[in-house]
């Protein structure tokens, strides 16, 4: 059974302990309100006696007190050990939550986040969270607990009068079927709204990153009319949903105090007709009157549970995904990169490579040339196992990189790559993810030799300033030295380049060049380019185009072979003289 809610709500092992301990805690804090119906009973029972027999009508009024005294101990003992049970294991179960999704993403390829809205993402990760543990905290257990607490009322009732209790009970399956049989409709209400947000916080965030775009281009009317399209939508599409679902659940909640009419109307005809006596008709009188709060609530609940098992299957939609799995260790005794018939697509029937094969051999600089979309930067991500190869296999050092665990391959590996990310940190700390245990003085090294020292000695406060988010305030030339620095910090043997010096100047390139120069000494070297000059000294090019190796070779052998090589040659060498 564990097993079970474990699936059907997502949770861990101890997650779904703790939701079964919370119903059955909130099932008993719903029984214990009954508690004070059983002790009227009892009251009424005595002070019938006692006006029959013409005694005191006070006494034992001390031991009935003594005992309302004690229930009301029992009452606030389950209300309370449900309360720790129920909201503070929430939100550890909460904390779990997001510590699982954050280590399945962390082993998911980058072929996942490349097919999915990263808006989505978001909102999974934050407010799917978030409203599942206001869920967990306020609405499934309850629904269940009052589920078994109303079955267990229903069965003593049924024990005192089975004409009484079908008066009293009869409407509780018609609500419950009035509220589960709209689910259909309220998913449909419930999917539309969630897609709705997810437009109107696309948009929003697209706005907002392209407000620079938006302006130049004189487009700001017609953008926020687009956006205001989308609010509409989305306002239109709660409306919606909380109208469908409001409408089904106030009608089964209504149609719940039937239950207390014909109450009243079968007691009244059984007492009448001397079938039952008078204690049992209050006793029944009272029991409903208690009996549908919790009930009412729990159809309240019923609708929330609807709407966060949507949730549950968003979340689990991630965490079903196939993660990328392998060895914690790789200790190749060298570092050559082997291509083998390799094969890959980001979508089905959309090949990006096909059947390519190459070697980077240890200490020398390989190549990847050809025109823009040929393949070449996605070759290097598949040899850091960013994604996963479709056929073929990619070793290194004779070990198939699938077989290892990606944060243990890429332990070997430093990478710059064309896109900067920057983190919302000091230069220092910016420049140090290279290596954690670096000094302030390898640091500072590192930066030098990427010709990072100049700028950064111009900044408010040096090496100790923050950059803002992603390094807005450096040029894009600043921000991809500052990867080169990391690069030449961590010093690892195997080294991916995607035009690594695309944005800086003539003197900043030549002089960030001899740094990697030094850097890539008995290394293995893969560097992307588009400017031929910059792989004119490399050891091996391979030169990919439509995803396939059409030539390979030395920059000497292919320049003298007609092909794509020779003719991107010839064409730079003729930009080279153009001129406004």
């Amino acid at each position: 059974m564990m097993q079970r809610i474990q699936r059907q709500f997502a949770l861990t092992p101890q997650g779904a302990r703790d939701l079964v301990k919370a119903t059955l805690l909130t099932a008993a804090a719903n029984l214990s309100l009954m508690l004070p119906v059983g002790l009227l009973v009892v009251v009424l029972e005595q002070l019938l006696a006692v006006l029959n027999a013409g005694t005191d009508p006070a006494a034992g009024a001390w031991g009935v007190t003594v005992i309302a005294l004690v229930l009301v101990g029992i009452i606030f003992a389950l209300h309370w050990y449900q309360y720790k049970s129920l909201y503070i294991a929430t939100y550890d179960e909460s904390a779990n939550r997001r510590v699982g999704l954050a280590e399945t993403l962390r082993r998911l390829p980058l072929s996942f986040f490349g097919n999915r809205d990263l808006t989505d993402l978001t909102k999974t990760m934050m407010s799917d969270c978030n409203s599942l543990e206001q869920a967990f905290s306020h609405y499934i257990p309850q629904l269940f607990g009052a589920v078994l607490s109303t079955t267990l009322v229903a069965v003593g009732l049924f024990s005192m009068n089975w004409r009484l209790a079908i008066a009293a009970l009869w409407v509780v399956p018609v609500s419950l079927l009035l509220a589960v049989g709209s689910k259909k409709l309220q998913d449909v209400m419930g999917t539309k709204n969630i897609l709705a947000k997810r437009v109107a916080a696309d948009g929003i965030q697209e706005c907002i990153e392209t407000a620079r775009e938006i302006k130049a281009c004189n487009q700001k009317e017609h953008y926020m009319q687009e956006l205001h399209k989308k609010l509409d939508a989305v306002e239109k599409a709660a409306i919606r949903s909380e109208l469908t679902t409001g409408t089904f659940i106030s009608g089964a909640q209504m149609f719940l105090r039937l239950g207390m009419a014909t109450t009243v109307l079968s007691g009244v005809q059984l007492l009448v007709a001397g079938q039952v006596d008078l204690l049992t008709v209050l006793v029944f009188f009272i029991a409903a009157s208690r009996l549908y709060d919790p009930l009412s609530f729990a159809l309240q609940n019923l609708a929330a549970t609807f709407h966060a098992k949507l949730q549950i299957e968003r979340m689990r939609a991630i965490e079903q995904q196939p993660v990328q799995t392998g060895s914690s260790t790789c200790n190749p005794n060298q570092y050559d990169i082997v291509f083998d018939h390799v094969s890959f697509a980001y979508h089905k029937d959309e090949g990006v490579l096909q059947d390519v094969s190459f070697t980077a051999k240890q200490g020398q600089v390989t190549a990847l040339v050809g025109p823009s979309g040929g393949g070449k930067s996605t070759a290097a991500k598949l040899a850091a196992r960013f994604w996963d190869v479709n056929a073929g296999r990619i070793m290194l050092g004779g070990i198939n990189l699938v077989s290892v665990e990606p944060e243990a391959l890429l332990r070997h590996y430093a990478v710059v790559f064309q896109d900067v990310v920057l983190f919302h940190a000091s230069v220092l700390d910016n420049i140090r993810i290279g290596r954690q245990s670096a000094t302030n003085e390898e640091v500072l090294a590192a930066a030098r030799a990427a010709q990072c020292d100049s700028f950064i000695s111009a900044l408010p406060q040096g090496y100790h300033t923050v950059l803002g988010e992603n390094g807005s305030t450096l040029s894009g030339g600043e921000r991809q030295r500052i990867s080169i620095a990391r690069a030449l910090l961590k010093d690892a043997p195997v080294i991916l380049l995607d035009e690594a010096t695309a944005s800086l100047d003539v003197e900043n390139e030549t002089a960030v060049q001899l740094a990697l120069s030094r850097l890539i000494q008995q290394k293995t070297v893969l560097v992307i380019a588009h400017r031929m000059r910059t792989v004119a000294t490399a050891d091996h090019i391979v030169v990919l185009e439509e995803g396939k190796v059409c030539q390979q070779g030395n920059p000497a052998e292919l320049l003298a072979q007609p092909g794509p090589y020779q003719h991107m040659v010839r064409l730079q060498q003729q930009s080279e003289s153009w001129a406004i």
